[in-house]
């Protein structure tokens, strides 16, 4: 085990996915702490010019893009993916996250061993690990999980093991991050799901028992992780050659997460449970037909499903050992700096689906 008190500067960093939720937050973050910041994604930054923050536009599927967005870089956190959580998609939804989220990822690493860089901070999922069984406390020990209900859990354990393998080649250090959900300001999968779910009318009944617990990942404990795994990437320290499960260390109900939220938005929770098995075992057939014979998609991602009927969270131990992490703020307090953002994603969401009046 290396030694966790080596660590370094950053250097000048550059964040992939730099315009997406994760990607923003990040940015700011390391503005906010002085450092030169590259951002590469597809679209435009949401940003403001500031100074520091230069923004690149390009396609990670582009070795001429990645080489240039890599130039004069010491770090790379990598946040870009696809996130498809459905399984047996077409080919062409295979081709596409694969291409991104795997050959993407290659073309990082390659263009960044030929650049120079010094370090290199993958971003997983806990998800690699899971496979559709009950996980306590999980750790780092946990083999990867040959069973994908999702093509983004399928990529994710290709590109992880990628990375991993390329630690130290080209003189670059390499690490993985393994969220849990990812929620916060700027959150526009874990909440919007939920709320599209609520507008639907499909949120009838609480799926699974009231003791199954997950974890999740406050976006700013996230970043807090990023950093501290990138500044011990460092000959002889900690993080070289590692994967880390990074989350607010609180498992909850998802059900008991949610509720605040939902009530706060002005609509009714339910009450009724149901077993979550049965569910699961419709979605999944449900899912197959979608794919088989063109129904409609499945209310619930399997995937989904799994997390409200099966506990499944992970034990922070390794990180707080070799990177001194500890969250920053509780899940009440981020909570409560959040639900402003979560009550008017909502009334956008609801005025954007409420029926167009017939013309008098």
């Amino acid at each position: 085990m290396g030694d966790p008190h080596l660590r370094t500067d950053l250097g000048r960093v550059l964040v992939t996915g730099g315009s997406g939720f994760v990607g923003t937050n990040l940015v700011s973050e390391l503005l906010d702490r002085g450092h030169e910041v590259r951002s590469f994604d597809r679209a435009p930054s949401p940003l403001p010019p500031r100074e520091g923050l230069e923004t690149i536009v390009g396609d990670i599927t582009d070795t001429d893009d990645v080489a240039h967005a890599v130039a004069g870089i010491d770090t790379i956190i990598h946040t870009a993916a696809i996130i498809d959580l459905m399984g047996g998609g077409s080919a062409s939804a295979r081709e596409r996250s694969f291409a991104v989220n795997v050959a993407g990822t290659r073309n990082l690493v390659h263009a960044a061993q030929a650049a120079g860089v010094q370090r290199f901070v993958y971003t997983a999922s806990n998800s690699v690990v899971m496979g559709g069984q009950r996980i306590v406390n999980g750790d780092e020990s946990l083999p990867y999980t040959t069973r994908f209900a999702d093509l983004y859990t399928e990529t994710k354990v290709v590109a992880e093991k990628f990375v991993l393998s390329q630690n130290g080649i080209g003189g670059m250090l390499t690490c993985s991050i393994r969220p849990s959900g990812i929620w916060g300001r700027g959150d526009q999968t874990m909440f919007r799901k939920l709320f599209e779910s609520v507008l639907a009318g499909h949120v009838k009944v609480l799926v699974g028992s009231k003791d199954v617990k997950l974890d999740n990942s406050y976006v700013h404990n996230l970043i807090h992780g990023f950093l501290l795994a990138a500044e011990h990437l460092v000959p002889g320290g900690s993080a070289p050659g590692q994967a880390y499960f990074v989350n607010d260390g609180e498992p909850i109900n998802m059900f008991d997460f949610s509720r605040p939220v939902v009530v706060a938005c002005g609509e009714r929770w339910p009450t009724v449970r149901v077993p979550g098995r049965p569910v699961h075992l419709v979605m999944k057939v449900w899912q197959w037909l979608h794919f088989r014979f063109g129904l409609p998609k499945p209310l619930l991602e399997p995937l989904a499903v799994e997390r409200v009927y099966l506990d499944n969270y992970f034990s922070t131990a390794k990180a707080e050992r070799d990177l001194g992490y500890r969250p920053l703020y509780t899940t009440e307090a981020a909570m409560a700096h959040c639900l402003p953002y979560y009550i008017d994603l909502y009334t956008q969401m609801k005025g954007a689906s409420a029926p167009v009046p017939a013309p008098a």
